[in-house]
């Protein structure tokens, strides 16, 4: 019999709110990093893996905040996965 590990996934949807993120081409980093966060949110979701996510809205979450925020939800152990969904713009090469 094989058993799994269970861990717990935290999302966390880089800037918001106040903080854009990168502007560049028509894209804002801020609302494609939700929409990031929200697909995988959904997609653990349809696979039984407990999850949640730092903000799931447009709302801004000072660096003294997300910290606290992402440990909120199943504190700092070894079971719980964070990723942060960021974008990142480069110059020319």
């Amino acid at each position: 019999m094989s058993i799994r590990a269970t861990k717990k996934v935290v999302l966390d949807a880089g800037h918001g709110g106040t903080d854009p993120g990168t502007i560049a081409n028509g894209i804002t980093e801020k609302e494609y990093t939700l929409k990031i966060s929200e697909y995988i949110h959904n997609r653990l979701d349809d696979l039984g893996i407990e999850n949640s996510m730092t903000r799931t809205t447009d709302e801004t979450l000072s660096p003294d905040v997300r910290p606290g925020r992402a440990q909120s939800f199943y504190g700092k152990g070894s079971d719980v996965i964070l990723v942060s969904n960021h974008i990142n713009a480069g110059g020319e090469t």
